[in-house]
């Protein structure tokens, strides 16, 4: 009974330490440095695993779009420092423009560690995906939402190509 017992507290120890410490907020649109709904709720997501403790640093991740003032990556870190995250917590990752180039960019930002991708629920499948095709460690953090057909279709396809191999979309 001990050794069950001494089994179950380093099984517990190995997946408390295994998990993620810093969070990935993938790129969603924002609007002269405010960001949208769906990316507030994906900033609000990442600020309550800081908040809990259970993460210790944010990475933003976004360019800028055409005739953009800001990038993403610029506008997510704002906002989150203005609601009580200090800056060396954040990370900007400033020059992607889809969810591949969030990722790719932001990979050398990571040191090697494990991440909680945080983005919405339809979009986590296909994004987890394409980390494991870049050898990112990526744990998935949805975030819930009420999306539309479209959009939900949209992920399913290109999911889809994603998995036949075509990375570089949107």
């Amino acid at each position: 009974m001990r050794r069950l017992l001494f089994a179950a507290l380093l099984l517990l120890g190995w997946a408390l330490a295994a998990e993620p410490k810093q969070a990935l907020v993938l790129g969603a649109a924002q609007y002269n440095g405010r960001p949208s709904p769906v990316f507030a709720a994906r900033l609000q997501a990442a600020l309550k695993l800081y908040q809990s403790g259970r993460i210790s640093r944010i990475i933003v991740s976004g360019g800028h779009g055409e005739g953009d003032r800001y990038s993403e990556g610029e506008a997510g870190c704002r906002y989150l420092a203005s609601r009580g995250v200090p800056r060396a917590a954040l990370l900007c990752e400033t020059k992607s423009r889809s969810t591949w180039e969030n990722l790719l960019y932001s990979k050398p930002l990571l040191d090697g560690e494990p991440v909680w991708l945080v983005t919405d629920e339809p979009h986590l499948p296909r994004a987890l995906l394409l980390a494991q095709k870049l050898g990112v460690d990526a744990r998935g953090w949805p975030v819930q939402g009420r999306f539309s057909e479209d959009y939900l279709l949209r992920e399913k396809l290109l999911y889809a190509l994603a998995r036949l191999g075509l990375t570089h979309l949107p």
